[in-house]
């Protein structure tokens, strides 16, 4: 098909999510990929160096993952949930929790990262409900993102994502790192965060000390804390979950993006034995089509398998140390706000900049990064390699430069 027919016919059918059309930008057709590189239907390539909405950890196309997919695919595709099971929910299950920071027990297995919060949410909710305790208010930090469901949109406070749903939102109450006076409030249910960074809301790089100093207060007074690892999860800043940088655990943790490498949906929420037991009388009253679905569950496995060997270690351990390189020689730049790193993740704030220009620079390079206003991040596939990641310097230093 022609790139000019493929336009045509998304113009005439497809609705693009976060898409203003008034920029008059035109989608770009992409027919395959393989490791780091989109190939699009003209003929040019592109760098994913934003892992395809930060899902991708090991390429695109793995083939481990593709044979584990098709074989799964031969063998149970789908089944309901509800009173029966399968293999590869349990192993991914007991896989997780095994590598999840603090006392975790139990996943709740859902569709996305909006889903995951909104499961995390409604278990809260139902806790204080089953307990017959008054306690309705979530806290959260300012800047935050926890997805575009009602209740995970709620839950980040009244941003510039969700303004026309203002009116329809359940109210928070938004804090700085710093604030601990809020907990003293007998009526707060949970308090959810992302971890030491924050996504959409401007790659926003906070201390350790600072959040763990929030998670002992709310310890102190029994408070829920829910961690939204759906972007910072399996190894982006670091180790294999953020939370590992502190000394406290919340008590659920919201997993998706990269669980399954970039391939399939999934969304799971994990949460501690004293959070489940107060279901035992009292069934939570949640529960999606296709939640735990084997194919999907069988790809996560997959992506599991690649991120524990020790070459996926060594190769988050290269992209990070060459970012912290970059921000050594490039944080002091007039044009820059600030340049700092975490892990895999690298993060320019421009003083100013014309975030659509800025966007179209790269594609035209050849580079996906896809700029959050005045703010640019790269956060690559894993297996990407040192020439690639100097690539895209190359073009971020020219817009530095020139």
């Amino acid at each position: 098909m022609a790139t000019q027919l493929w336009i045509e016919k998304d113009k005439s059918y497809i609705w693009h999510p976060f898409t203003d059309y008034n920029v008059g930008r035109l989608p770009i057709p992409i027919v395959r990929a393989k490791g780091v590189y989109l190939f699009a239907e003209d003929g040019k390539s592109y760098i994913d160096a934003i892992s395809s909405w930060w899902v991708n950890l090991h390429g695109h196309c793995h083939p481990y993952i593709v044979q584990k997919i098709q074989a799964q695919a031969e063998e149970l595709e789908h089944v309901i949930f509800a009173d029966f099971t399968h293999a590869p929910a349990i192993e991914l299950a007991s896989r997780l929790l095994s590598l999840l920071p603090g006392s975790l027990s139990k996943i709740f297995y859902s569709d996305n990262g909006s889903t995951a919060v909104e499961t995390a949410l409604k278990i809260v909710f139902q806790y204080w409900h089953n307990r017959d305790i008054p306690k309705t208010k979530v806290v959260c930090l300012k800047h935050s993102y926890h997805g575009d469901t009602f209740g995970a949109m709620s839950a980040a406070g009244r941003n510039k994502y969700n303004r026309p749903f203002w009116h329809y939102m359940f109210n928070v109450e938004q804090i700085e790192p710093h604030q601990l006076d809020i907990f003293d409030k007998e009526d707060v249910a949970c308090f959810i965060f992302e971890p030491l960074i924050q996504g959409p809301g401007g790659m926003v790089i906070y201390p350790a000390e600072q959040l763990d100093a929030l998670l002992r207060c709310c310890k102190e007074h029994g408070v829920l804390t829910i961690a939204d690892e759906v972007m910072t999860g399996f190894g982006r800043t670091g180790p294999l979950f953020a939370c590992e940088h502190l000394t406290q655990t919340p008590d659920l943790i919201c997993l998706s993006k990269g669980i399954t490498g970039g391939f399939l949906p999934l969304g799971a929420t994990a949460c501690s034995d004293e959070i489940f037991h107060t279901f035992k009388e009292h069934p939570f009253l949640h529960g999606h089509t296709y939640y735990a679905n084997p194919i999907i569950c069988q790809t996560a496995l997959a992506s599991l398998d690649l991120l524990l060997e020790n070459s996926c270690y060594q190769q988050r351990q290269m992209i990070a140390a060459l970012h912290r390189d970059f921000c050594q020689k490039w944080a002091g730049h007039p044009k820059l706000k600030r340049c700092e790193s975490l892990g895999t993740i690298l993060v320019l704030e421009y003083h100013s900049v014309n975030r659509e220009q800025l966007y179209d620079f790269f594609l035209n390079k050849g580079i996906l990064l896809r700029p959050l206003g005045n703010v640019l991040y790269v956060m690559p596939p894993y297996c990407i390699k040192p020439d690639e990641l100097g690539a895209i310097y190359e073009q971020i230093i020219f817009t530095l430069e020139h």
